[in-house]
């Protein structure tokens, strides 16, 4: 399989809407006990939902280290793909290949340089160089080329695309010190250009309130559909979320997409805070240059932090009042797809949720 030194806009390759049709899906298996509460056992249990509900839909696609092989296949569904790869962690939307498309059916990856949000700065683990190659083994699996970014660190989860020409991204994220310090926004805007092949970016200021990523757009904004957002929302003031969503709500507002048509925005309300409790805080290993999960912290939660894939929506509920409100609002704005609430407590004590832990294969196809 070819490293390509080329771009995907000169070879006009595209990166598909999530919305557009699959061959497929990965993820990684959850073992670190230094960010899984209980060796990680109650994160499995929910990983296995998600990767099994998945598959009832599209191909899916389990990587699992060596030690952790038997186990996974133990509890996934027989129709469930389980490969053997090193990993560091299970973020595969951030380490795993972004793939681009030519509407003919032709895929290639996009493998962008991983450094755990933020390297030797701000980072979440160390080491990453085993999470670093996922992407490019991905591309192996599917036999397809790759573009690789050497000079560029990126993770999936801060861009979303609508497929006709225009992405989102957070300047909270894409502009932290931790990631391409050596560039300008316009220099970073540029490569999102070339390697997504895309005429316009829109930066929303900042992502959710607490979000560990220094903000991800795909916990904070996500297309309905070329055109059509949904944007995290609350409606209290005393929130901190509150001023981050309305500074969204008023960028989008006054923002156009590259086909120059006004967003149509939906607010899809957060549920009330959550915190991680003691008996959380304590599953978790201690280990110097991770991340500590500490009682009492508010974790990033969010509905839009779903997996938009053939036919349905895996969406993440809380036991929150506000999961009713998310279903409804999913159910008028995705006409046709069903949607599969998925409790998602563990997968959100870890750092993120079920966009992060997906990365889908586009088959060129609408």
């Amino acid at each position: 399989m070819k490293r390509l030194e080329t771009t995907p806009k000169k070879d006009g390759y595209r990166m598909p809407g999530e919305f557009e049709h699959h061959n497929g899906c990965y993820m990684i298996w959850p073992e670190r006990p230094d960010n899984w509460r209980l060796g990680a056992k109650p994160a499995q249990e929910v990983f296995t939902k998600v990767a099994n509900t998945i598959g009832k839909y599209e191909p899916m696609t389990v990587i699992v280290s060596k030690a952790q092989f038997d186990n996974a296949r133990h509890h996934l569904d027989d129709n469930v793909r389980v490969v053997e790869m090193a990993n560091d962690d299970s973020w595969v939307r951030d380490c795993g290949a972004t793939f681009v498309v030519k509407d003919e059916g032709e895929v290639r990856g996009v493998d962008w340089t991983f450094n755990a949000w933020g390297g030797l700065v701000d980072g979440l683990y160390f080491p990453w160089d085993s999470d670093d190659k996922i992407a490019r083994k991905m591309c192996e699996l599917e036999r397809v080329d790759s573009y690789r970014t050497d000079d560029f660190i990126l993770e999936g989860g801060s861009i979303h695309v609508d497929g006709e020409g225009t992405c989102m991204v957070t300047a909270e994220c894409l502009l932290s010190e931790g990631r391409n310090s050596h560039m300008s926004k316009e220099e970073i805007e540029d490569k999102l250009k070339e390697y997504l092949n895309v005429e316009k970016v829109l930066w929303i200021p900042r992502g959710i309130y607490n979000d560990e990523t220094n903000g991800h757009v795909d916990n904070m904004c996500n297309f309905v559909k070329p055109g059509e957002v949904l944007l995290a929302w609350t409606d209290d003031e005393n929130d901190p979320q509150y001023e981050r969503s309305k500074e969204a709500y008023d960028y989008l507002e006054s923002e156009t997409d590259a086909k120059g048509r006004k967003l149509v925005i939906h607010k899809m309300y957060t549920p009330a805070p959550i915190l991680i409790t003691k008996e959380e805080s304590e599953g978790v290993d201690a280990v110097d240059g991770t991340l500590p999960r500490e009682e009492g912290d508010r974790l990033a939660a969010s509905y839009v932090n779903f997996y938009t894939g053939n036919g349905f929506i895996a969406l993440p509920v809380f036991n929150d009042p506000n999961d009713e409100k998310a279903i409804k609002l999913l159910e008028e704005v995705f006409p046709g797809r069903k949607i599969e609430p998925i409790y998602a407590r563990e997968i959100l004590l870890g750092g993120g949720n079920i966009h992060c832990i997906t990365q889908q294969l586009p088959s060129g196809k609408k």
